[in-house]
């Protein structure tokens, strides 16, 4: 059992949680994190909040470069020193036999292995594809895309500590080849390449046109679906869906299967909110869908309200919860 203390207490947990746990993840309840530490903050200084889970138990971690100022509700962990300040911690992975745990992404080496190498490139490409190329003063389009030659001259370090300028056009290539959520799109224009991230972006110099495909009909996104967590409902019915510091509310277009990474939503989430396609369209709302098939929307103002919501289900039990 998972003790509520600032410590996990190790007795009873099986050795793939524990080697879970090693690897930099917290466990309990640990969707309250967005409750109490949102990811884009003072809080957390060029970090990403990731999620696993363990037969059901909900599982987090803090990537990246992490400056706590208050106290984070999931910290229970390994016996360890208490975390705080500026510090780093290393990105799940696989394990010595190669298995995945968790949907990590990386391996944890002292050394460095490849694959923490390249993983770790992917998060910083995400980061500032999605974030940062503005403030790194790259030069970046209204579709979203940026030169990779701009890209490997920045003079910023990946969290395997290894800096961008040192990768190569390859190494990018590999990054987005085996991103398993395909974040990334790179193409070839006169014998340049240039990159960008499908979706996900806060820059407000974008263009949801340039960026995205318009979705036009009921008929092209049949399924229309957002995960999110049991403690953000009640504000959810009462203000509606908002896209917060990003361009637009995500959605799903399918549900997740045992095992299988869905874009759109995290794997830990417990709430569905299945969205009426037809009647939002017919009111004029705007609606996209991106290269990797996540469901986007502006909503009105910045919200999705309520009345366009279709159905709220339990996830996994899929129990219909009235609203």
């Amino acid at each position: 059992m998972i003790s509520k203390s600032p410590f996990l207490v190790t007795r009873q947990i099986s050795p793939k949680l524990s080697l879970l746990l090693r690897q930099g993840y917290w466990a309990a309840d640990c969707n309250k994190i967005f409750g109490k530490i949102p990811t884009q903050t003072p809080y957390l200084s060029h970090s990403v909040v990731e999620f696993a889970t363990f037969n059901r138990l909900s599982l987090c971690r803090v990537s990246g470069f992490a400056c706590f100022e208050i106290p984070c509700p999931c910290r229970y962990h390994l016996p360890m020193e208490r975390r705080s300040g500026v510090h780093s911690m290393s990105s799940l992975s696989r394990n010595r036999g190669g298995s995945r745990h968790g949907g990590g992404r990386g391996q944890r080496s002292s050394s460095g292995s490849v694959d923490e190498r390249i993983n770790s490139l992917g998060r910083l490409l995400t980061k500032i594809l999605r974030h940062m190329a503005s403030e790194l003063n790259l030069n970046i389009r209204r579709d979203g895309y940026v030169k990779v030659n701009d890209l490997l001259q920045l003079n910023i370090t990946t969290h395997a500590k290894v800096p961008l300028k040192s990768h190569t056009l390859d190494e990018i290539k590999e990054a987005v080849r085996k991103d398993s959520k395909q974040r990334f799109n790179l193409i070839e224009e006169n014998g340049m390449f240039l990159i960008r991230a499908n979706q996900g972006h806060s820059i407000e110099s974008l263009s949801s046109d340039s960026l995205l495909r318009p979705i036009l009909s009921a008929a092209d996104a049949p399924v229309c679906v957002h995960g999110t967590y049991k403690q953000n409902l009640e504000l959810i019915l009462q203000s509606g869906l908002k896209r917060m510091q990003r361009l637009h509310v995500h959605f799903a277009n399918c549900l997740p299967t045992d095992g299988e990474v869905i874009s759109g939503f995290r794997s830990s989430v417990n709430i569905l909110i299945f969205l009426d396609v037809g009647k939002a369209l017919e009111d004029g709302m705007k609606m996209y869908i991106s290269s990797n098939n996540v469901i986007l929307t502006e909503g009105f103002d910045g919200v999705v309200p309520v009345k366009y919501f279709q159905k709220i289900e339990t996830w996994p039990g899929r129990q219909v919860v009235p609203f």
